[in-house]
């Protein structure tokens, strides 16, 4: 499978690092080698490095730095932020995220779940292994 994750304008992007971290934002322009100009529709534009930036398959048609109604009618045109809730690389932070705000007595209920799923696996391995027999 061929590379397809191009720094491109319309290109959107996952902020992996700093006090943005998890937005999604969409490259708006190249500034050089090393850095970008992005924009969301709940941010205000600016210059973020490469490095501070996960790219992700979803890309949107838009021209080189376009206005911010303009940027937010194609990002909704394109669903953006539902193909991302539907992504795995999505749902993954959003099960992450929830784990991460669950309270003691929650992760206590989660792990009961979680043991008692166990032991209804084992029955019925049990009783496969012992028709198999």
């Amino acid at each position: 499978m061929p590379f397809k994750r191009y720094v491109e304008i319309g290109r959107v992007a996952l902020i992996n690092y700093g006090k943005e971290y998890g937005r999604l934002v969409v490259i708006v322009d190249v500034i050089d080698q090393n850095r970008a100009l992005v924009d969301a529709p709940d941010m205000g534009r600016s210059q973020m490095n490469f490095k501070r930036l996960s790219l992700t398959d979803i890309k949107i048609d838009i021209k080189r730095i376009p206005k911010k109604k303009d940027l937010i009618k194609a990002m909704e045109a394109a669903d953006v932020k539902n193909k991302w809730e539907n992504s795995s690389w999505g749902r993954k932070l959003i099960v992450r995220k929830r784990r991460a705000a669950l309270n003691d007595f929650d992760r206590f209920k989660l792990m009961l779940t979680k043991i008692k799923r166990s032991a209804v696996v084992r029955q019925e391995l049990a009783k496969l292994k012992k028709s198999a027999s």
